[in-house]
């Protein structure tokens, strides 16, 4: 007798036992789903918040950067009389669109012809024949400005001169090369600051200023590129030049 209940007494310790280690099983398993599911619901509110934080700049109000368009037309078609040049000419927009200059409705430097870069570039067009003597461009913001007077200097009389920016145009620009450009017959390249928006059209012997310039300064509360200015297009007709 004593001997079976003992056995009744351990096999009722055994089933006890069995039975809360089930329940700490099912109260665990319960509590890692729980935990689960606050944690998914705690990070995803996060992205949400981290997202919308840092796409408000921390409550700053600066504009998004608007993805610049090129131009629909390569070169807008311009038609002048038999003794003048026609020309066709935008600045680069912010730091994604390149320039693009025309004459005669071709294009002579841009994207298209692998010619055009960051700061300024220029083209040199012969103002008796008509041809495209010089074309190049060079990084006013990380470059020398040094080859950039070479190439004024070398350029000779009787010639036409177009230029256009892109990005930055002037913050390596010296007195120099400010002189040698206002000596073509700009107005603005005595002014011209960081990422202004730059086109120009003059020529070598010009003894007064040229009507063919625009400037659009950086202003970051009127920049349509957030940290640039817009765009900007001329086009018009170039006397051939006469001796």
């Amino acid at each position: 007798m004593l001997t079976v209940r003992i056995g009744k007494i351990k096999m009722a310790r055994r089933q006890s036992v069995k039975g809360r280690i089930i329940q700490c099983i099912l109260v665990g398993v319960s509590l890692i789903i729980f935990v689960t599911v606050i944690l998914k619901q705690y990070s995803d509110t996060f992205k949400v918040d981290l997202h919308q934080a840092l796409s408000e700049g921390s409550g700053s109000s600066v504009k998004p950067l608007q993805n610049p368009k090129q131009p629909a037309d390569l070169c807008v078609k311009k038609d002048c009389p038999a003794d003048h040049y026609s020309f066709y000419i935008h600045s680069g927009a912010a730091n994604v669109v390149s320039p693009n200059i025309c004459l005669q409705n071709k294009l002579v430097l841009g994207k298209a012809k692998d010619n055009a870069g960051t700061g300024l570039n220029i083209v040199v067009l012969n103002g008796k024949s008509g041809e495209v003597t010089k074309t190049d461009h060079f990084d006013m913001y990380s470059g020398d400005v040094k080859p950039l007077i070479e190439f004024l200097q070398s350029i000779e009389k009787g010639s036409i001169v177009l230029i256009a920016s892109f990005d930055d145009p002037s913050s390596k620009l010296n007195e120099d090369a400010k002189k040698l450009i206002a000596e073509l017959g700009s107005s603005a390249a005595q002014s011209l600051g960081f990422r202004d928006s730059w086109v120009f059209v003059g020529g070598k012997g010009a003894t007064v200023q040229s009507n063919f310039e625009k400037v659009i300064k950086n202003n970051p509360a009127k920049n349509k590129y957030q940290q640039w200015p817009e765009l900007i297009e001329m086009h018009g007709c170039i006397p051939k030049y006469m001796e």
